[in-house]
């Protein structure tokens, strides 16, 4: 079936293209929520007339969602669920489930923006992508858990954490989790800077030694008296 889109769907297109989707999924999803319209003459021509209208709701839309953006991204729901010693839940954690929690948080959104391709069916901290805009995606995190004190545990362990029979405690778990977080800090010596070692002086430059007087060469002393002996003897 030949549909307009009304507004970007992911992994399918921009407002105002005509793409080929099957029956049910246009039936079932995209017009009963008002994503799109059959590709009718009619309807082509409706849509031309109400583009520019449509884009400008578009775009406030888009704009308030990334005003509150930064308050969503990045944050963690609590999900309690019952569950067994292994973590596979008694039932599943679906996208209505996480809207209620984010809800809950104070920002209202509703299951249709929870983009999961599968329900939850484990304890454990799970990756949620929501749509507050179809231009505008946050990520969140879901620390499923079956009490309030076992999300604790997992958030500072970073994940599910089983608890056996004849194990340690929920507190003994958090003490240890809170040692190891601490030994993995820094001490307070490893963070000092080393101290700077001083400076090597500049060697002072040898003198340059005085060349050696070049010594003189004895001056022959000419004896008068010799050279009038030899001159008496010719």
């Amino acid at each position: 079936m030949d549909v307009i889109l009304l507004q970007r769907i992911e992994k399918l297109g921009q407002m105002g293209e005509v793409v080929r989707v099957k029956a049910g999924f246009a039936r079932n999803y995209l017009l009963p929520q008002k994503k799109a319209l059959r590709a009718t003459d009619a309807n082509k021509a409706r849509f031309e007339k109400q583009r520019a209208q449509l884009e400008a709701n578009n775009l406030a839309r888009r704009q308030e969602a990334e005003g509150i953006s930064g308050k969503v991204e990045g944050i963690t729901v609590i999900v309690i669920r019952q569950a067994g010693e292994t973590g596979h839940l008694y039932g599943s954690v679906s996208a209505r489930d996480v809207a209620e929690a984010v809800t809950k948080a104070g920002v209202t959104i509703d299951r249709n923006q929870v983009l999961m391709d599968r329900p939850i069916k484990m304890l454990g901290l799970h990756p949620v992508r929501v749509a507050l805009h179809p231009e505008v995606v946050v990520s969140i995190t879901a620390n499923v858990a079956k009490s309030e004190e076992e999300a604790e545990v997992q958030k500072k362990a970073g994940g599910f954490v089983p608890t056996l029979e004849g194990g340690p405690t929920l507190d003994e778990i958090l003490a240890e989790v809170d040692e190891a977080t601490a030994a993995e800090q820094p001490t307070e010596a490893e963070v000092q800077p080393a101290p700077a070692e001083p400076e090597a002086k500049p060697e002072k430059k040898a003198k340059a030694e005085k060349p050696e007087k070049a010594e003189k060469a004895p001056k022959e002393k000419k004896s008068k008296g010799k050279a009038k002996a030899s001159a008496e003897e010719e």
